[in-house]
This record gives C-alpha cells, sequence and structure tokens, in this order.
C-alpha cells in the first residue's frame, strides 16, 4: 500500500496561548508561579495533537510561535504595532514555561528573530507544497487566509469555531479569492496592527475596488476617474500609506526553515518528558490522564477540583449570578427606594457607564447600583432610540436622574464603593456632584495583591470568583457595526451594568477584611486613596499646547527629513527606499561594499540601531543621516504630528490620562498621550516640550526631585558615606567617582554616573560592561570596588533578596507591597528578572509613594497660601508641572519646595533631606 501523502499542520501558537489566558481563571503551580495561561495551552495542545483523525489528521505538525515584539516591519513603520497595548503583566513571565511545555509533548518549536510567526508559517507553507504535501493552519488570523490555496492543498483550521476554512469561506468573507486579500487588507487597514490603509475605506469599499480593477495598484492607477469625490481624494493622497500597508501585510517566505520538513514528523508522544514537565508543575489532574491512557495524550480537560489553584490566601469562592433578576429603574420611585435603603446600611456599590465618546465630550449613559450581592440595578439616563424612526427608551433622564441621586452621591454617612473610581469621579464632576466617602477596590487589590496579576474588575472577577463577567462587546458589538453604550437596548444594557455593580459590591467584602490584616492599611488610605480626586483634577484640568508651534515644528521636521533624504541618496549613490531595511542594507553592504553586514535567516541584512551605530562610528556618512533621518521622522509622527490630533476640542488642550494600578512599583503611567516618554535628553527633544505652554497671564511652573533614588538608597541600605555626602550637599557622582577610581574628572564621573545607578537596579558585570564598552573583567572588578567602598549597597542587596525568597515580597518605607512569583523559578531568565526587580522595587516604589504624598497635600496647602489659582497639571517620573499666574511664581514654589521636600513627614522619617529643583517660565521646555 503507498504510503500516505504527508499532512503538515502548523499551530498558530500565539493564538492558543491568548485563548487559554482569557479562558481559564489564574492558576498556580507547586512553585507558586502563576501557570494558568500554561496549563490551558498544555490541556489544547494536547487536545489537538490526540483528537485529530487520522483520516485527515497530521503526519507533522510543529507550533509557531513569535520571538519578540518586534520584527522587520518595525523598521519599515516604526509605528507598526504601536498602538496594541502590552501583553498582560501576569502572561509575560509565562511565555518561556510555555515554550519548555510544547517541546515537553516532543512537538517542534519554531521561532526565529526578526520574523512574525505568520511569516515561518508561510515559509514552511510554501517549502512543504513545493514537496507535495498537504497543509492545514491552526489558526483564524485573516493575514494568513492569504495563504489558502484553490486547490485544496492549503487550508485552515478554525479550532475555536471547530471550522474549516477554504477558498470558499475567504471569497464569501472578503468577496476575493485568497491571492488578492492582501490587496483588499492593504486598502482597509488594520486599527489592531496599526496598519494605515486608506481613511475611509473598510472591507465593503476594499473588496468591491479590488473586485472591479484587480488589484492595488491598479486601484491606485484608476483613482483620478473614479467618481465619488471622498474616496477619490484619499486614495490619491494616501497612495503611500496604501502601498506601505501592502508590503506590511505581505508575508515574507524567503527564510531557510530552521528544521528540516522531516524533523516536524508527528510520532507517539514520549511519556518521560512530558510526565517530567507535569510533575514539575505538580498537576496532578493531567497526570491521572497520563496514568489512565498511557503515554499518549487523550483529550483535552479544563482544571478540575483537583486542579491547582489561586496564590494569596484563601480560595476562590464560587459564586452564583443571575444576570435575568438584575433590575432596571426607569422611575423616581424605585430609585427613591433604592437609595433609603442605601442611606439605611451606610453603604451601595456604584458603576457609572460613559456613553461612548471620548475625553470631555463622553457623557453619562447611566449609573448601577449594588446594595447586596446579587442585588443589582440599572439606572438608564442618557439611552437613545436604537434606530431613526424609534423614540428613545423609557428612562428618568439625566438632569432628573442626577438630581435623584445627588444627595447619595454627597452624603457623608453613605460609603461608595466603585472599581477605578477616578473616572467615575470625574464623569460626575463634570456635573457639579463631588462624591464623598469613597472606597475602590482596584486601589485595594493593589496595595495587596501588587505584582500577583492585573487589577482590572474583569480580571479580579475571574481571580476571586472564577466567574466570566458578560463582556461589553456582547453588549455593543465589534468593528463597523459596534454601537455606543448609550445606543445599546435596556435589556443587555442591565445585564451588563448591574453585573459590574454587583461584582463591585462582592469584591470590597473580600478585600476590606485582608487590608488591615495584611498591613496594606497605610499605603492604601495614605498614599493612593486620597490621590483619585487629586489626579482626576489633573485629568480635567489637561495641559495647553501650541498647535501653531507644532505644525511648524512639523513643517521643520518635514523639511529636514526631506533634506536628509537628499543628503542619504548622495552618499548611498542614488535614491532608495531609506524605511526599507531591505533596501537599507543592500544599499550598504552590496551597493557600497561596507564591511561587517550580517544576515539574518531571512537573507536580509540587519540594519537596526546598533548596526547602524556600528557604521556611524566607523565614519560611514550613510549610516549617520540614517539614524538622524530615523530621530526625525519618529519625533514628528509620535510627537509633533500626533499631539495636534489629542488637542480636545472642548477645552483646547491635551487631558492625559493616568493609571493608578499599572506599574508594579507604584508609579503612576500615562496614555492618551504619554506625556512621560517625551525625551529630554536631546535637543530635538527639549523642542517638542517647548510646544507646552501656560495660558495667558500664566507661567508653566517645574518642580523636580534631585536624585531621589540615590538619597532613598542611601537611607533605606543606611550608607554612612552616602547619608553624609547628600547632608553636605555635594555632588554624589563626584563622591563616588573619588571612591572608586580614586579622582573625579568627567570620564571618572560619567562612569560613577552609570554606576550609581545601574547597581539600583541589580545590573550585572556582563551589563554594566555594555554600558560602558568595557570589557566584562573590568566591570566585575568596579562593581567590587563598589561594594568593597559601600558594603552598606552589598548587605540591602542581600537581605533584600533573601527576605523576598522567604516572604515573596519586597516593601516600601510606606508598606507598598510588591510581589514576585518568579523569585524561585527553576528557569534561570525569570528568577534573575524577578531578583533585578526586587532589588529595585523597595526604592523606586518609595520614590512613587513620595511623590504621591506631595500630590495629596499639595492642593491644600496651596489654597492656605492664597494660591488657589495655581494648578497641578502633570507628574512625570519625579517632576511635578503647575500652572501658576504672573506674579505667584516665587511664593509659588516656596510652598511647592516645601510639600515636597516633607512629603514622608510624618509617616517616614528619612535620613537624607529630598532635594527639589524649581524653575518656570512660558513654557514647559524653559520651566524644566
Amino acid at each position: 500500500m503507498p504510503d500516505a501523502q504527508p499532512h503538515l499542520y502548523l499551530v498558530d501558537g500565539s493564538s492558543y496561548i491568548f485563548r487559554a489566558y482569557h479562558r481559564l481563571p489564574p492558576l498556580t503551580n507547586r512553585h507558586g508561579m502563576n501557570t494558568g495561561a500554561v496549563y490551558g495551552y498544555t490541556a489544547m495542545l494536547w487536545k489537538l495533537a490526540e483528537s485529530l483523525s487520522k483520516a485527515d489528521g497530521p503526519t507533522h505538525m510543529a507550533v509557531i510561535l513569535d520571538k519578540g515584539s518586534s520584527s522587520f516591519r518595525n523598521e519599515m513603520y516604526d509605528q507598526y504595532k504601536a498602538h496594541r497595548p502590552p501583553a498582560p503583566e501576569d502572561l509575560v513571565p509565562q511565555l518561556p514555561l510555555i515554550r519548555v511545555a510544547t517541546r515537553a509533548f516532543s512537538i517542534p518549536c519554531i521561532e526565529e528573530a526578526g520574523l512574525e510567526a505568520d511569516d515561518i508559517i508561510a515559509c514552511y507553507t510554501g517549502a512543504a507544497r513545493a514537496a507535495g504535501w498537504k497543509v492545514t493552519i491552526v489558526s483564524s488570523d485573516k493575514d494568513l487566509m492569504q495563504l489558502i490555496e484553490d486547490d485544496g492543498s492549503v487550508d485552515m483550521l478554525d479550532t475555536m469555531n471547530d471550522r474549516r476554512i477554504d477558498r470558499g469561506y475567504v471569497v464569501e468573507k472578503f468577496g476575493v479569492p485568497p491571492q488578492q486579500l492582501g490587496d483588499v487588507l492593504a486598502l482597509m487597514g488594520d486599527s489592531v496592527d496599526n496598519v494605515p490603509g486608506v481613511p475611509g475605506i473598510g472591507p465593503k469599499t476594499a473588496s468591491q475596488l479590488i473586485q472591479e480593477h484587480g488589484s492595488l495598484e491598479a486601484v491606485l492607477a484608476a483613482a483620478e476617474g473614479i467618481k465619488k469625490p471622498k474616496l477619490r481624494q484619499n486614495l490619491i493622497e494616501h497612495a503611500d500609506n496604501a502601498r506601505l500597508s501592502r508590503e506590511l501585510v505581505r508575508l515574507v517566505c524567503e527564510m531557510t526553515l530552521p528544521e528540516p520538513l522531516e524533523a516536524l514528523e508527528l510520532k507517539n508522544i514520549p511519556e518521560a518528558p512530558l510526565r517530567e514537565f507535569l510533575e514539575e508543575q505538580g498537576w496532578k489532574s493531567l497526570l491521572n490522564r497520563m496514568v489512565g491512557q498511557g503515554s499518549r495524550p487523550s483529550g483535552g480537560e479544563r482544571p478540575a477540583a483537583t486542579a491547582p489553584r489561586v496564590a494569596g490566601p484563601g480560595e476562590p469562592e464560587t459564586i452564583s449570578v443571575d444576570r435575568a433578576a438584575y433590575l432596571t429603574i426607569t422611575d423616581a420611585a424605585t430609585l427613591g427606594e433604592w437609595l433609603a435603603e442605601a442611606a439605611t446600611q451606610g453603604v451601595i456599590a456604584i458603576d457609572l457607564q460613559g456613553d461612548g465618546g471620548h475625553g470631555l465630550a463622553e457623557g453619562l449613559a447611566g449609573v448601577s447600583l449594588a446594595l447586596a450581592p446579587g442585588k443589582a440595578a440599572y439606572v438608564p439616563l442618557g439611552h437613545g432610540a436604537t434606530d431613526l424612526l424609534s423614540e428613545g427608551p423609557t428612562q428618568l433622564g439625566l438632569a432628573e436622574g442626577l438630581r435623584l441621586l445627588r444627595p447619595c452621591l454627597e452624603d457623608d454617612s453613605v460609603l461608595k464603593i466603585g472599581h477605578n473610581v477616578k473616572d467615575q469621579l470625574k464623569l460626575l464632576a463634570d456635573h457639579g456632584i463631588v462624591v464623598a466617602p469613597v472606597e475602590d477596590v482596584m486601589l485595594a487589590s493593589f496595595a495587596l495583591d501588587g505584582g500577583r496579576f492585573g487589577h482590572g474588575l474583569d480580571e479580579l472577577v475571574k481571580k476571586h470568583f472564577e466567574h466570566e463577567c458578560l463582556a461589553l462587546k456582547a453588549v455593543c458589538g465589534t468593528g463597523q457595526k459596534a454601537i455606543r453604550f448609550g445606543d445599546a437596548p435596556l435589556g443587555p444594557a442591565t445585564e451588563y451594568a448591574a453585573e459590574n455593580a454587583d461584582m463591585v459590591w462582592r469584591l470590597w467584602q473580600r478585600l476590606q477584611h485582608r487590608l488591615a490584616a495584611e498591613h496594606a492599611t497605610r499605603v492604601y488610605r495614605l498614599v493612593d486613596l486620597p490621590l483619585v480626586p487629586v489626579v482626576g483634577q489633573m485629568e480635567r484640568d489637561g495641559v495647553k499646547v501650541d498647535r501653531s508651534y507644532l505644525a511648524e515644528l512639523s513643517g521643520t521636521f518635514a523639511a529636514e527629513t526631506a533634506s536628509l533624504e537628499e543628503r542619504i541618496f548622495a552618499a548611498a549613490g542614488g535614491p532608495f527606499t531609506i524605511g526599507s531595511p531591505q533596501q537599507l542594507g543592500q544599499v550598504l553592504f552590496d551597493r557600497l561594499g561596507l564591511k561587517g553586514g550580517r544576515k539574518g535567516k531571512s537573507g536580509n541584512y540587519s540594519t537596526d540601531q546598533a548596526e547602524l551605530e556600528r557604521l556611524e562610528a566607523d565614519g560611514v556618512e550613510v549610516a549617520r543621516l540614517v539614524l538622524d533621518w530615523r530621530l526625525l521622522t519618529k519625533l514628528k509622527q509620535t510627537y509633533t504630528d500626533a499631539l495636534q490630533a489629542q488637542i480636545d476640542p472642548k477645552s483646547g488642550r491635551v487631558h492625559t490620562r493616568y493609571a493608578l494600578a499599572a506599574a508594579q512599583t507604584g508609579r503612576l503611567s500615562s496614555t492618551d498621550p504619554n506625556l512621560q516618554n517625551i525625551p529630554i535628553r536631546t535637543e530635538l527633544g527639549a523642542k517638542i516640550r517647548n510646544a507646552f505652554i501656560a495660558e495667558e497671564g500664566f507661567s508653566l511652573l517645574s518642580a523636580d526631585y534631585g536624585q531621589i533614588e540615590l538619597r532613598l538608597a542611601a537611607h533605606i541600605a543606611d550608607v554612612p558615606q552616602l547619608k553624609e555626602a547628600f547632608a553636605r550637599g555635594d555632588d554624589i557622582h563626584t563622591i563616588t567617582a573619588q571612591e572608586l577610581f580614586g579622582d573625579a574628572g568627567k570620564d571618572s564621573r560619567g562612569k560613577a554616573k552609570t554606576i550609581n545607578f545601574a547597581i539600583l537596579y541589580g545590573i550585572s558585570s556582563w551589563g554594566l560592561a555594555g554600558r560602558l564598552g568595557i570589557p566584562t573583567e573590568d566591570a566585575k572588578a568596579m562593581i567590587d570596588r563598589y561594594f568593597e567602598r559601600f558594603p552598606g549597597i552589598k548587605n540591602y542587596i542581600s537581605t533584600t533578596l533573601e527576605a523576598v525568597r522567604e516572604s515573596g515580597y519586597s516593601e516600601t518605607l510606606f508598606g507598598r507591597k510588591t510581589h514576585f512569583p518568579n523569585i524561585k523559578s527553576s528557569i534561570q531568565s525569570l528568577r534573575q528578572g524577578a531578583e533585578r526587580a526586587a532589588i529595585n522595587a523597595p526604592i523606586q516604589g518609595t520614590s512613587a509613594d513620595i511623590i504621591k504624598r506631595a500630590m495629596v497635600k499639595m492642593p491644600a496647602a496651596l489654597a492656605a497660601a492664597g494660591l488657589e489659582r495655581t494648578r497641578m497639571l502633570l507628574q512625570v517620573h519625579d517632576e511635578l508641572v503647575f500652572e501658576v499666574p504672573h506674579g505667584d511664581e516665587e511664593r509659588a514654589a516656596a510652598v511647592i519646595r516645601d510639600v515636597m521636600a516633607t512629603a514622608a513627614e510624618p509617616v517616614v522619617a528619612l535620613d537624607v533631606p529630598l532635594s527639589v529643583e524649581v524653575g518656570w517660565g512660558e513654557n514647559w521646555g524653559v520651566a524644566h
């Protein structure tokens, strides 16, 4: 009997990972490491490998993963995937273990630096077809649908929906066969991956254009003759973006296969490595399956009652949720009864639903309330009609509803419990309602379990109750058919909103008792919770940005970029696409014949930052010019262009959003826009800060802590030389240079500055060698010398690591805990990463606590000094930015400096003084 045709299954590992992460509750293995995603991934891979029938099942199989977060596409277009949120904090440490799990099945796990998993899948698909094999891609990713063949030799398997995807499916969904899908994707763009596409062109229009003209280039060539004016204009103006998008969605398949096709043969899974892996994790339920069914895995499974549970005190609580029992309140009498009960018991959980707008334009769709577990209701206030011919639903209306709610919301005797109450208080403040007192389950969770997992409402509900909340997309839909929450029908809206309030109530019941028992009350009540109204007011105030200056700067950058391009072409001996790494590599190492070029597996030369800096150091003009070109284009796209679009039309100011429970060490983080990443070390970066200006009649004032982390290290590690130096006001880097090198020249001081900060981040001798550009043995000698001269620092590092290994967490001077689940990991990279973070967390975390304390104290101090018109606008790491009326700068500076210098008191008394540098001027650049 002749051998059957080989059939290769290529598993898109990323889709499996995220499916497992979002589908299962957080779990831990026997070492206390978060492994919920690893467990789910293992069970899913087990099921796939066994359950596929022999008739159409694989003879060969491989799991394909992304090697890193960037690829050659980021060099082609630095905004590629720029808006995609980072992987969840508790998923990142699980990724290396997922690779271990794959190899435990003796299934090849393939990844390549610089290439995305899709490209690797394309390479193997092409090689297998050339060998006469059949290929099935296990994924539902639309980009991979480009690989499907009309003859059925390549198809896809969507295991989520148990569906085969073939040519017919692609034609039905996109209107074109797989071979033309890339052209459709280029026109429509992709907001998730930040593929620009052409504005105003969605899937339907893109499909029609390709069906009519046959290809992207044909569409662009025919653009002048298109009748619809806006479509014609967009195609002409954004033709370059369309061509760029076509290259971004094109699957690259030019690499040498890392593993030959024959090595991917799927055999019976050997028992030993899989058993060893399962025993190492302590997963008894999967081990029992193996014992019962032999070495070959059979069927996937959900975690049973005996499966590993979450870390932390107590087991997850099992709850029963009946969404149908939630009430929709549309009349004043019923709402009055609920509010009367809240007044009687003195506590109520609330959750606000925005109408789906953005920025200051966002309105209030409704308010959900909870009085007990399972007793929750939704009060619609601003829901509109579902279509143009119908009237809006029966509801109290915004003005009447808020009139009835106001007494309860402002009643000091009724505690209001919420999740991320900052955003909710901002919405109510827009209507003149000041809510107090409040509790925030997000901040309580952050104080208790920082570093263990995320603190979003859905994640906390999964963590503590093993319950899946109704998803917003189930109410509002997704994609182009998505509606605003304010347009959602009241039935589904009630189920979603009331469940949120119900879960807030249940979470507060569960968390409040832990605050005192686990000594988290101080940081929650004295640092984090009082900050909520302060930061909310800062977000509402925003900061003024000079649009005309930004536009002028964009024009300047554009002109300088164009000039650079001409100089690059002259130096390179002719034009080429500078943003294309492939073309740049060919110019540098083929056309110009430069030495030292290194090719990746794809066959293309590397042209990353390090490679260009190497060439620049060798005096290569093209490399220097391209580095300048990249910096200019990035600054233009990320700041001078983007900030103009982020000016709120209602206020004329930029309103960043601060996350209070995101950074592991307790620092605030800034988004939309991220003002904390504006570069300040270069002249170009300083120009961007000049765009942030004061209102007429005001100055911007910057107050910045000087070397606060080094000062805190001197206190926490109890280093006499450093404490004495700070007390005298000496330059600490000069002191360190003198101690280490015997002199304090410019070069020695520069090295000392690098070492001072690097030591606090647990840097290795190899890492320090890289920063200083010296041999590793010299770096080791410097570190040894540093510890010899400052033994307190060495003792601090060793005692901190010992304490964290024992307890699982570090603490700041204010008692903020940061948990490190990987501190005892058997995986070296995870363990070392946790150790470095553990060394720095008490210092950086205390610094974050201190500036938060300063922010909390600041409004009252300014008011007491008669400076009510001085407003705190921004917090950027160790810096606060204010808007101060002309003539009040000196008085404001004195108050601000005093508040910041004494912010730790009386809770913490420091052995070193805190230095605060203050400056002011017409813009941020001048003030800083």
